[in-house]
């Protein structure tokens, strides 16, 4: 009778522990789906509008982003890797977390000619992508932001040897920019008078001044200081910026849901900090100064 007696209290006690070991399990688990807008403490999980572009991508799980491979500091590829990084890369992470902690990210690459089409034809949802938000734009794509406000700037051999000091001096001189870019035009417009050169990317663009092709590149000074900074003393900045570029999201035209949402995702890493911690990562890494976030404009 004793022995069976302690049988049965063995039996209860391992059953209490194995009880105990598994809630301790559910309690040091990461929690699938919670919202990580209420700091993690949430099990509940995002909702959102029925119907709306986000709640498509969720139930999709994964996004697809439309960035550039070749623009060092802002949307980069590694050959080594596969890996995009870059400025842009983490805002779009940092979007897509909003929709879905658990959402996969596919970065398409999309140079600037193709922008727009990729939105329209609905092969990404969203464009990340050194993208200046202008009226000629918005008559075919949406715009979030601005999260980023560039300048347009020259890029010479080091040494200067035209002596190319400001966006007239272009005249007369073989210039490389983009297609499909505001850079390009402002350039045409400013200095009607350069022999311009296009190309699909602005690494072709540093190509062609390595080997002589062109005397200058000119476009957004924060592109420029990525390929300066890849390029071991080769390029320098004249560093006289002359435009304005406020980089937006791209998304569906006349998807206002959308639109506001991505706005206030850019609010929050505004105010959280995240959008300065991704820029520090990144740029900073080359550039001096972290500057302040732009304001949002929900046109």
């Amino acid at each position: 009778m004793h022995l069976t007696r302690s049988r049965w209290m063995l039996g209860l006690l391992l059953a209490l522990a194995l009880v105990a070991t598994a809630c301790g399990g559910d309690n040091g688990g990461t929690d699938v789906g919670t919202d990580t807008t209420q700091g993690g403490d949430s099990e509940e999980t995002i909702e959102h509008p029925a119907g709306s572009a986000m709640a498509e991508i969720q139930d999709r799980g994964i996004i697809t982003v439309g960035t550039k491979f070749d623009q060092p500091l802002f949307g980069l590829k590694r050959a080594t890797t596969g890996e995009v990084e870059g400025f842009d890369v983490e805002i779009a992470k940092l979007i897509a977390e909003a929709i879905d902690p658990d959402l996969e990210i596919e970065f398409v690459e999309t140079p600037s000619a193709v922008r727009e089409d990729v939105l329209v034809n609905g092969d990404v949802d969203m464009v990340v992508a050194t993208y200046t938000i202008n009226d000629t734009r918005k008559e075919r794509v949406g715009f979030a932001g601005p999260y980023y406000v560039a300048g347009q700037d020259i890029m010479v051999p080091a040494g200067n040897p035209e002596d190319i000091q400001g966006v007239d001096d272009l005249n007369g001189k073989r210039v490389c920019s983009v297609q499909g870019s505001t850079s390009i035009e402002n350039v045409r417009e400013q200095a009607p008078e350069a022999e311009v050169t296009e190309f699909g990317t602005y690494s072709q663009c540093a190509d062609a001044m390595s080997d002589g092709r062109v005397d200058a590149v000119s476009t957004d000074n924060v592109i420029l200081v990525g390929l300066i900074d890849q390029s071991d003393g080769a390029f320098k900045l004249v560093d006289n910026p002359f435009t304005e570029e406020p980089y937006g999201i791209g998304v569906p035209k006349d998807d206002q849901a959308m639109r506001d949402f991505v706005n206030d995702v850019l609010e929050e890493i505004f105010e959280s900090g995240e959008w300065a911690e991704a820029y520090e990562s990144t740029v900073g890494t080359v550039a001096e100064t972290t500057p302040e976030p732009p304001e949002i404009d929900r046109y």
